[in-house]
Protein backbone atom coordinates (compact mmCIF):
# COMPACT_ATOMS: atom_id res chain seq x y z
CA UNK A 1 0.00 0.00 0.00
CA UNK A 2 1.47 3.42 -1.17
CA UNK A 3 2.49 5.97 1.51
CA UNK A 4 -0.17 7.96 2.64
CA UNK A 5 0.79 12.09 1.23
CA UNK A 6 1.80 14.40 4.61
CA UNK A 7 -0.28 17.42 4.17
CA UNK A 8 -0.42 20.64 5.72
CA UNK A 9 -3.71 23.05 6.46
CA UNK A 10 -3.32 26.63 6.32
CA UNK A 11 -6.71 27.81 8.07
CA UNK A 12 -7.21 24.65 10.82
CA UNK A 13 -8.76 26.43 13.04
CA UNK A 14 -11.49 28.60 10.45
CA UNK A 15 -14.87 27.32 9.34
CA UNK A 16 -14.11 24.85 6.67
CA UNK A 17 -10.58 23.70 7.90
CA UNK A 18 -11.17 22.59 11.21
CA UNK A 19 -13.51 19.84 8.75
CA UNK A 20 -10.34 19.10 6.62
CA UNK A 21 -8.41 18.69 9.39
CA UNK A 22 -10.69 15.85 10.74
CA UNK A 23 -11.31 14.45 7.62
CA UNK A 24 -7.44 14.23 6.54
CA UNK A 25 -6.46 12.45 10.15
CA UNK A 26 -9.60 9.97 9.83
CA UNK A 27 -8.21 9.04 6.47
CA UNK A 28 -4.66 8.11 7.66
CA UNK A 29 -2.51 11.19 5.97
CA UNK A 30 0.38 12.71 8.67
CA UNK A 31 -1.44 15.73 9.27
CA UNK A 32 -0.29 19.49 10.26
CA UNK A 33 -1.76 22.79 11.06
CA UNK A 34 -0.25 25.81 10.45
CA UNK A 35 -1.53 28.30 13.26
CA UNK A 36 -0.85 31.68 14.11
CA UNK A 37 0.68 32.79 17.47
CA UNK A 38 -1.88 34.55 17.84
CA UNK A 39 -4.56 32.36 18.00
CA UNK A 40 -2.62 29.44 19.85
CA UNK A 41 -2.73 32.40 22.60
CA UNK A 42 -6.61 33.47 22.55
CA UNK A 43 -8.22 31.97 25.21
CA UNK A 44 -11.56 31.85 23.04
CA UNK A 45 -9.89 29.23 20.37
CA UNK A 46 -8.27 26.72 23.29
CA UNK A 47 -10.87 24.66 22.91
CA UNK A 48 -10.44 24.17 19.26
CA UNK A 49 -6.42 23.92 19.36
CA UNK A 50 -7.11 21.40 22.21
CA UNK A 51 -9.43 19.12 20.15
CA UNK A 52 -6.64 19.52 16.69
CA UNK A 53 -3.92 18.60 19.22
CA UNK A 54 -6.05 15.35 20.41
CA UNK A 55 -6.97 14.65 17.51
CA UNK A 56 -2.92 13.42 16.68
CA UNK A 57 -2.96 17.18 13.86
CA UNK A 58 0.97 18.03 14.94
CA UNK A 59 0.62 21.83 14.99
CA UNK A 60 3.04 24.10 13.57
CA UNK A 61 3.34 28.05 14.69
CA UNK A 62 3.70 30.36 11.88
CA UNK A 63 1.93 32.64 9.26
CA UNK A 64 1.61 32.88 6.06
CA UNK A 65 3.57 36.09 5.78
CA UNK A 66 6.75 34.33 7.42
CA UNK A 67 8.09 33.37 4.00
CA UNK A 68 11.19 31.78 5.91
CA UNK A 69 8.67 29.86 8.40
CA UNK A 70 6.72 28.87 5.84
CA UNK A 71 9.10 27.52 3.32
CA UNK A 72 10.10 25.54 6.11
CA UNK A 73 6.92 23.96 7.17
CA UNK A 74 5.99 23.28 3.58
CA UNK A 75 9.42 21.21 3.28
CA UNK A 76 8.02 19.06 5.91
CA UNK A 77 4.95 17.77 3.54
CA UNK A 78 3.70 16.42 0.26
CA UNK A 79 0.43 18.61 0.06
CA UNK A 80 -0.53 21.66 1.46
CA UNK A 81 -4.81 22.76 1.12
CA UNK A 82 -5.54 26.56 2.28
CA UNK A 83 -8.72 26.87 3.38
CA UNK A 84 -8.31 30.79 4.71
CA UNK A 85 -10.97 32.55 5.27
CA UNK A 86 -12.09 36.22 3.18
CA UNK A 87 -9.61 37.91 4.48
CA UNK A 88 -7.03 35.90 3.54
CA UNK A 89 -7.26 35.13 -0.25
CA UNK A 90 -5.95 37.40 -1.79
CA UNK A 91 -2.25 36.75 0.45
CA UNK A 92 -2.49 33.16 -1.06
CA UNK A 93 0.21 33.84 -3.54
CA UNK A 94 2.75 34.09 -0.95
CA UNK A 95 1.44 30.17 -0.40
CA UNK A 96 2.19 29.56 -3.71
CA UNK A 97 5.58 31.72 -3.57
CA UNK A 98 6.62 29.80 -0.41
CA UNK A 99 5.52 25.74 -2.30
CA UNK A 100 7.83 27.47 -5.62
CA UNK A 101 11.47 28.06 -3.26
CA UNK A 102 10.34 24.76 -1.33
CA UNK A 103 10.15 23.08 -4.46
CA UNK A 104 9.01 19.29 -2.93
CA UNK A 105 4.80 20.09 -3.32
CA UNK A 106 2.95 17.65 -5.64
CA UNK A 107 -0.56 18.96 -4.47
CA UNK A 108 -1.72 22.51 -3.69
CA UNK A 109 -5.61 23.36 -2.85
CA UNK A 110 -6.63 26.75 -2.99
CA UNK A 111 -9.69 27.92 -0.54
CA UNK A 112 -12.47 28.36 -2.48
CA UNK A 113 -15.47 27.19 0.13
CA UNK A 114 -19.26 28.82 0.95
CA UNK A 115 -21.87 28.35 2.85
CA UNK A 116 -25.65 29.24 2.42
CA UNK A 117 -28.09 26.47 2.50
CA UNK A 118 -29.20 26.49 6.81
CA UNK A 119 -30.28 29.88 6.08
CA UNK A 120 -32.02 29.01 2.49
CA UNK A 121 -29.75 31.33 1.24
CA UNK A 122 -31.28 34.43 2.42
CA UNK A 123 -28.82 37.66 2.41
CA UNK A 124 -28.83 36.94 6.53
CA UNK A 125 -27.05 34.28 6.56
CA UNK A 126 -26.75 34.45 10.19
CA UNK A 127 -29.64 32.23 10.61
CA UNK A 128 -29.54 29.09 12.11
CA UNK A 129 -32.43 28.03 10.47
CA UNK A 130 -34.92 28.49 7.38
CA UNK A 131 -37.35 30.89 7.51
CA UNK A 132 -40.75 29.87 7.78
CA UNK A 133 -42.61 33.03 7.44
CA UNK A 134 -41.15 34.90 3.85
CA UNK A 135 -38.02 34.32 1.76
CA UNK A 136 -36.57 36.70 -0.15
CA UNK A 137 -35.59 35.46 -4.07
CA UNK A 138 -32.84 37.35 -5.78
CA UNK A 139 -33.32 37.58 -9.27
CA UNK A 140 -36.26 35.38 -10.96
CA UNK A 141 -34.99 31.82 -8.52
CA UNK A 142 -34.59 30.12 -11.56
CA UNK A 143 -31.01 30.21 -11.64
CA UNK A 144 -28.86 26.58 -10.60
CA UNK A 145 -27.08 26.42 -7.56
CA UNK A 146 -25.17 23.84 -5.65
CA UNK A 147 -24.94 22.79 -2.19
CA UNK A 148 -23.00 20.78 -0.10
CA UNK A 149 -22.43 19.59 3.24
CA UNK A 150 -19.13 20.37 4.95
CA UNK A 151 -18.46 17.19 5.88
CA UNK A 152 -18.74 15.83 2.35
CA UNK A 153 -16.69 18.47 1.18
CA UNK A 154 -13.84 17.52 3.42
CA UNK A 155 -14.52 13.87 2.64
CA UNK A 156 -13.90 14.89 -1.18
CA UNK A 157 -10.92 16.85 -0.98
CA UNK A 158 -8.66 14.43 1.14
CA UNK A 159 -9.70 11.60 -1.46
CA UNK A 160 -8.93 13.78 -4.36
CA UNK A 161 -5.21 14.25 -2.41
CA UNK A 162 -3.48 11.16 -3.84
CA UNK A 163 -6.24 10.13 -6.86
CA UNK A 164 -3.95 10.49 -10.17
CA UNK A 165 -6.90 11.40 -12.31
CA UNK A 166 -7.36 14.79 -9.93
CA UNK A 167 -3.53 15.71 -11.16
CA UNK A 168 -3.68 19.11 -12.43
CA UNK A 169 -7.67 19.65 -12.45
CA UNK A 170 -9.75 21.66 -11.09
CA UNK A 171 -12.05 19.04 -8.72
CA UNK A 172 -15.90 19.63 -8.80
CA UNK A 173 -17.86 19.30 -6.32
CA UNK A 174 -21.59 18.61 -8.08
CA UNK A 175 -23.66 15.90 -6.61
CA UNK A 176 -27.02 15.71 -8.64
CA UNK A 177 -29.28 15.51 -5.57
CA UNK A 178 -27.97 18.80 -4.53
CA UNK A 179 -28.65 21.04 -7.34
CA UNK A 180 -31.45 23.32 -6.95
CA UNK A 181 -32.68 27.19 -7.85
CA UNK A 182 -33.90 29.39 -5.17
CA UNK A 183 -37.63 28.67 -6.39
CA UNK A 184 -37.23 25.15 -6.37
CA UNK A 185 -35.44 25.13 -2.71
CA UNK A 186 -38.41 27.06 -1.91
CA UNK A 187 -40.76 24.47 -2.53
CA UNK A 188 -39.36 21.77 -1.37
CA UNK A 189 -39.03 23.10 2.36
CA UNK A 190 -42.69 24.45 1.86
CA UNK A 191 -43.84 21.13 1.13
CA UNK A 192 -41.45 19.74 4.27
CA UNK A 193 -43.03 22.26 6.97
CA UNK A 194 -46.54 22.37 5.55
CA UNK A 195 -46.71 25.87 4.75
CA UNK A 196 -46.64 28.64 1.73
CA UNK A 197 -43.81 31.25 2.32
CA UNK A 198 -44.07 34.83 0.60
CA UNK A 199 -41.69 35.46 -1.65
CA UNK A 200 -40.09 38.71 -1.95
CA UNK A 201 -38.64 39.23 -5.57
CA UNK A 202 -35.48 41.44 -5.53
CA UNK A 203 -34.39 41.79 -9.53
CA UNK A 204 -31.16 42.03 -11.03
CA UNK A 205 -30.92 45.70 -11.23
CA UNK A 206 -31.28 46.38 -7.77
CA UNK A 207 -29.17 43.32 -6.15
CA UNK A 208 -26.66 45.73 -8.45
CA UNK A 209 -27.43 48.45 -7.01
CA UNK A 210 -26.88 46.74 -3.59
CA UNK A 211 -23.51 45.48 -4.17
CA UNK A 212 -22.70 49.30 -5.21
CA UNK A 213 -24.10 50.83 -2.32
CA UNK A 214 -23.02 47.94 0.05
CA UNK A 215 -18.90 47.78 1.34
CA UNK A 216 -16.62 44.92 3.58
CA UNK A 217 -18.23 41.85 4.45
CA UNK A 218 -21.98 43.03 3.06
CA UNK A 219 -20.33 43.65 -0.70
CA UNK A 220 -18.98 40.74 -0.64
CA UNK A 221 -21.94 38.21 0.34
CA UNK A 222 -23.98 40.10 -2.44
CA UNK A 223 -21.65 39.83 -4.86
CA UNK A 224 -21.56 35.77 -4.54
CA UNK A 225 -25.36 35.65 -3.99
CA UNK A 226 -25.47 37.83 -7.51
CA UNK A 227 -22.75 34.88 -8.88
CA UNK A 228 -24.43 32.42 -7.74
CA UNK A 229 -27.87 32.55 -7.72
CA UNK A 230 -28.80 35.52 -10.38
CA UNK A 231 -26.38 34.60 -12.93
CA UNK A 232 -26.03 31.13 -12.07
CA UNK A 233 -22.12 30.77 -12.48
CA UNK A 234 -21.94 27.43 -10.41
CA UNK A 235 -23.57 25.73 -13.28
CA UNK A 236 -24.19 27.49 -16.41
CA UNK A 237 -21.25 25.92 -17.82
CA UNK A 238 -19.95 22.38 -19.24
CA UNK A 239 -17.28 20.69 -17.31
CA UNK A 240 -14.99 19.33 -19.91
CA UNK A 241 -13.04 16.28 -19.12
CA UNK A 242 -9.78 18.18 -20.03
CA UNK A 243 -9.65 20.52 -17.01
CA UNK A 244 -11.93 19.08 -14.57
CA UNK A 245 -12.94 16.29 -12.54
CA UNK A 246 -16.52 15.82 -10.50
CA UNK A 247 -16.14 14.28 -6.97
CA UNK A 248 -19.05 12.27 -6.83
CA UNK A 249 -18.50 10.25 -9.96
CA UNK A 250 -15.17 9.35 -8.84
CA UNK A 251 -15.82 8.59 -5.36
CA UNK A 252 -19.50 6.92 -5.36
CA UNK A 253 -18.67 5.15 -2.25
CA UNK A 254 -18.86 8.57 -0.43
CA UNK A 255 -22.62 8.83 0.07
CA UNK A 256 -23.37 12.78 0.34
CA UNK A 257 -26.21 14.30 2.72
CA UNK A 258 -28.95 15.58 0.03
CA UNK A 259 -30.61 19.22 0.00
CA UNK A 260 -33.45 17.10 1.06
CA UNK A 261 -32.33 14.70 4.12
CA UNK A 262 -30.81 18.22 5.46
CA UNK A 263 -33.65 20.35 4.87
CA UNK A 264 -35.58 17.04 7.01
CA UNK A 265 -33.03 17.96 10.50
CA UNK A 266 -35.09 21.28 10.21
CA UNK A 267 -38.81 19.71 10.61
Amino acid sequence: MAEKSRILIIGATGYIGKFIAAASTKAGHPTFALIRESTLSNPDKANLVQEIKSSGIDIVPGDISDHDGLVKAIKEVDVVISTVGKDQLANQDKLIAAIKEAGNIKRFFPSEFGYFLPALSQPRLAAKAPPRDEVVILGDGNAKAIYNFEEDIASYTIRAVDDVRTLNKILYIRPPENIYSLNELVVLWEKKMGNTLERIYIPEEQVLKDIQESSGHNSMILSISHSVFVKGDQTNFEMKPSLGVEASQLYPDIKYLTVDEFLGRFV
